[in-house]
């Protein structure tokens, strides 16, 4: 049934999307996301979870192995979940063991130089219908009814009761209160953390339909009247304790079957749109159908968001539970295509040890096709990207860009594990080399090149 509605709302969203002229690129209408000192960031990594265990297990299938692993495929984010409930098992009461957790990771992530989203996750809203995110405590339903659908738990979310908990989450004064305070008292503890780039305020908001609203209408309702006002709620309990940290903000799921959202602005300086990247047939388990436009249909709908408020992109969320089917080496080509021309960067899901959605098998190797994921990049850019792009058939990367005039001088590049020749030109040159990046300093204001060949 969820797939049917979704389809239908992705039929009707390419109807309403504004055209966009065949071949137009993403790019230059988009800010880069930057460092505090101005450099240009690519933030390129994966998810790392522990959704099995709570409370005094918490985060304990979590190890540093995960992080160094990741550093060492040239990777440079990691997006961390984290649970409300387990955060504030009960109303006002917050683990000091869950937040010692947290920064135990952190430090793993800084000492592997691997830069941390913290994710308030949830997934159906949390432990009151199955699953983790927000505490039992936060959650009303009327007495609406909820049933269990454990062949496709996505479609937990359209029962009455679960849509009713988002409503009241949005609307009761007592639940914004709470929310806020979790979200000023997890940014009061690790604002300045060197790993934390930014906070993801909540995952795969939802919402509830009102009656005779079709998905994408009742979507774009819940963005813009609800979500909205939630989001700068929480920019500002942020902003009490950290005012550096980048706010990730996501839209609906429905974003995924190329709906456009209809979030509005948030007012903060530092915001970044952060969609997932899902289809719907591939999460059902079917092979990618290149000719079906579902990729250029989710591009054109996601871009226009951060064109119209000036604000970069990070994809929080991407990958088919299965990467074995015949044509998912074309997917992935196809998506990291995609994603170059407008991202700042991406988190695919999930880097764990196992089957499903694992990036890795049980002895730490690729499963198939994940590792197309894996090509040079650069991390920090310090001045203006010109261009910047990679090759699949030659593997080769070429980066271009203006010089910064002053401030940071130093470009970091990611290489893959491999052999790499790295060729620099207008003014710039490589000052330091290590196995898995190189340093490039170019002339203040110069137009440098740098180009990353095997071997």
């Amino acid at each position: 049934m969820l797939r049917a509605i979704l389809t239908a709302g992705a039929v009707l969203a390419a109807l309403l999307a504004p055209a966009t002229a065949h071949g137009e690129e993403a790019g230059p209408d988009i800010p880069p996301l930057t460092d505090a000192r101005g450099r240009v960031l690519t933030l390129r990594g994966w998810n790392i979870e522990d959704k099995a265990h709570r409370g005094e297990q918490a985060l304990t299938a979590i190890t540093e192995r995960h992080l160094r692993d990741l550093r060492a495929q040239g990777f440079d984010f990691a997006r961390l979940l984290v649970f409300w409930d387990d955060l504030e098992p009960r109303p006002g009461q917050y683990s000091e063991r869950y937040l010692r957790k947290i920064g135990r990771v952190l430090d793993w992530a800084e000492r592997q130089d691997v830069r941390v989203v913290l994710d308030a996750h949830q997934d159906v809203f949390g432990p009151a219908f199955g699953h983790r995110g927000i505490p039992r405590w936060a959650t009303r339903t009327d007495g609406l009814p909820f049933t269990a659908h454990p062949d496709d738990w996505f479609a937990e979310y359209f029962e009455p009761a679960v849509q009713r908990a988002f409503t009241h989450l949005y609307e009761d004064e007592d639940l914004r209160r709470a929310q806020a305070r979790m979200w000023h008292t997890l940014a009061a503890r690790f604002a300045g953390r060197p790993a934390v780039v930014g906070y993801d305020l909540i995952n795969e908001p939802m919402g509830e339909p009102r009656p005779g609203e079709d998905l994408p209408a009742a979507a774009r309702r819940v963005e813009r009247e609800q979500l909205t006002p939630m989001y700068n709620r929480l920019a500002d309990a942020v902003r009490t304790a950290d005012r550096d940290a980048w706010l990730f903000v996501e839209p609906t799921p429905v974003v995924g079957e190329g709906v456009p959202t209809g979030l509005g602005r948030v007012r903060d300086p530092r915001v970044v749109y952060a969609p997932h990247f899902y289809d719907t047939a591939m999460e059902a388990g079917a092979d990618y159908d290149p000719g079906a436009g579902w990729i250029e249909r989710y591009e054109r709908a996601v871009i226009a968001y951060p064109a119209r408020y000036r604000v970069p992109v990070v994809v929080g969320e991407w990958g088919p539970p299965d990467s074995s089917l015949p044509r998912m080496n074309r997917f992935y080509r196809d998506a990291m295509a995609s994603l170059g021309r407008y991202a700042s960067g991406w988190a695919g899901y999930v880097w764990c040890y196992g089957g499903g959605y694992c990036a890795l098998d049980g002895r730490g190797g690729f499963r198939a096709n994940k590792e197309l994921t894996v090509e040079p990049y650069a991390e920090t850019v310090a001045g203006t990207v010109r261009s910047a792009g990679y090759d699949p058939g030659t593997g080769g990367y070429r980066l271009v860009y203006r010089a910064a005039s002053h401030g940071a001088r130093v470009s970091v590049l990611s290489l893959p594990p491999g052999t790499w020749r790295i060729t620099a030109g207008g003014g710039a040159r490589v000052v330091r080399r290590t196995a898995g990046r190189a340093w490039v300093r170019a002339v203040p204001g110069g137009l440098a090149t740098v180009t990353v060949t095997r071997g």
